[in-house]
């Protein structure tokens, strides 16, 4: 295939300079993910208030698409839709340091996730068909370890300005306003230059034939539905982040300054996953999806100990449950489902995720206040059900039309 195949850079650079992309906004939205629950805390939230506003911040991110992805389809504005989805999110995560009121960052950590749902099923559908050249999992898997570099020093910047700052919130928000502005630069002058990314798939692949079915549950093939079960059992049983913050510091184990810290290490783990499995998967296919339950069982285990050195250890593991969430799991999607319904299905896969992150988020902060075992069985007795569905997934995957034989 020609190096620019008619949009003006290889596959390989589309996907690299994507990554670049992500890496700039994940400085700015993980940079203030990191401290989520601490900045919560400080506004008087509990940790049943923090599980529920991280939950449904999630909820948004990911039950929204529902919608963004079918009109992403429908549209064909993909660049659209992904330069608004990432406007809305540099814009709201610097308000976060002056509103000073609880309902108020509520909403403006909702609204940063808002913007997550309404760019993600166009940005994925644009990867996906560079990474028909580049390989599925090995594409989405370097995309997110870039990703996860900005997910590292976005946190570690955010501890840097807290000391600074004497652990100020507005003047450390307000600093990444500078990433924000070079991830909206950057998507206008990639937009420039790839105006039509399907033209890499076209020449991997002939297109879908024409009339997509105007049903969502008609326009999608069956092993789709059961992964996008699979997916959902294990989100139902995912501590957030803001949980774990919350832990951390409540229990004296860090100051808040050190959150970062360690939310940072939990990112490095994350790339390192992807990078794993996104490599796994191009070569085995869906069997490295038996990674995601066993880590997603682990967390609490470690997270929610009384000692630092295991909460530490549960803080790694829970990077690496999200790097095969965000890497690894879009990428077979993208095999399970032909291109001209390709955002649609990322919407409805993102929603179904959605759901289960929502009550997921506030069953764990709930469970916490109440009975940490209590959380940990109910957890590891979730995951259990999703690995039990495992086989059956694979079985599927393995004989949906869209998925190429793993290269060996």
């Amino acid at each position: 295939m020609s190096a620019t195949a008619g949009a003006g850079l290889s596959a390989w650079r589309f996907v690299t300079t994507f990554g670049v992309v992500s890496l700039l906004a994940d400085v700015v939205y993980e940079g203030a993910r990191s401290i989520t629950g601490p900045l919560l805390a400080s506004l008087g939230a509990t940790a049943v208030v923090v599980g529920v506003v991280t939950g449904v911040g999630e909820a948004a991110a990911l039950l929204l698409r529902i919608v963004s992805g079918p009109l992403a389809d429908r549209t064909g504005r993909f660049w659209t839709w992904t330069i608004v989805g990432y406007a809305l999110t540099v814009v709201s995560v610097p308000l976060l340091g002056v509103v000073g009121v609880l309902w108020a960052a509520a909403a403006l950590i909702i609204a940063e996730r808002v913007g997550k749902a309404v760019r993600s099923p166009a940005k994925d559908t644009l990867l996906s068909h560079a990474t028909a050249v580049t390989g599925r999992g090995r594409g989405f898997a370097v995309h997110e370890a870039m990703d996860q570099i900005g997910a590292v020093a976005g946190p570690l910047a955010v501890a840097a300005m807290l000391v600074v700052f004497g652990g100020d919130f507005g003047p450390t928000f307000a600093l990444l306003v500078i990433p924000g502005v070079g991830v909206l630069g950057l998507l206008a002058w990639l937009r420039s230059r790839v105006p039509e990314p399907s033209r890499y798939e076209v020449a991997e692949r002939p297109p879908p034939g024409p009339g997509t079915p105007p049903s969502v549950l008609r326009s999608l093939p069956r092993p789709f539905w059961t992964y996008a079960g699979f997916s959902a059992v294990t989100m139902a049983g995912f501590t957030t982040f803001g949980v774990l913050s919350f832990h951390q510091v409540q229990r004296g184990l860090v100051p808040v300054a050190a959150v970062p810290l360690i939310y940072a290490a939990a990112m490095v783990a994350d790339a390192l996953a992807a990078l794993a499995t996104g490599w796994i998967y191009d070569r085995r296919g869906a069997v490295v999806l038996a990674a995601l339950p066993v880590l997603a069982a682990l967390v609490p285990v470690f997270a929610f100990s009384a000692h630092l050195a295991p909460v530490i250890v549960g803080a790694l593991v829970w990077g690496a449950a999200v790097g095969v969430q965000e890497s690894t799991l879009r990428a077979v999607v993208a095999d399970l489902v032909e291109p001209g319904r390709r955002a649609t299905a990322y919407g409805v896969y993102a929603a179904a995720l959605g759901a289960a992150a929502a009550g997921g988020g506030a069953l764990t902060g709930y469970l916490y206040e109440r009975s940490v075992p209590l959380l940990i069985g109910v957890v590891i007795g979730v995951q259990a059900l999703a690995l039990a569905a495992l086989p059956l997934v694979r079985r599927q995957a393995l004989s949906s039309s869209a998925r190429p034989e793993p290269r060996r």
